[in-house]
């Protein structure tokens, strides 16, 4: 069993910036892809970012380039810098873990966290 928490989420301008943090307790975390999804009110859960056990890390089209997925295993931490953001990044953002080897479609992952909301005005 894993039990993941995220937090850093809130209320910012257009252009601003936030870090999300998602903890993770239980199973070794190293053997984990962990991915980052975001759901917005009448919307699928869409994938964000992925960082897989080798350490490559992948993006969705529409963040890269403003978002950057980073992992520190001493902490059994994975953060989600997001800057640049915009009204349409408002959302309920994820974090994930897989024993599996990850990917973009959200069935792939074995744990969830609670989410954190992310609101962006203009």
């Amino acid at each position: 069993q894993v039990l993941l928490v995220e937090s850093g989420g809130g209320s910012v301008q257009a252009g601003g910036s936030l870090r999300l943090s998602c903890a993770a307790s239980g199973r070794t975390f190293v053997n984990y892809a962990m991915g980052w999804f975001r759901q917005a009110p009448g919307k699928e859960r869409e994938f964000v970012a992925i960082k897989i056990r080798g350490g490559s890390t992948y993006y969705a089209d529409s963040v890269k380039g403003r978002f950057t997925m980073s992992r520190d295993n001493a902490k059994n931490t994975v953060y989600l810098q997001m800057n640049s953001l915009r009204p349409e990044d408002t959302a309920v953002y994820y974090c994930a873990a897989d024993l599996g080897p990850g990917g973009s479609s959200a069935s792939t992952y074995d744990y969830w966290g609670q989410g954190t909301q992310v609101t962006v005005s203009s």
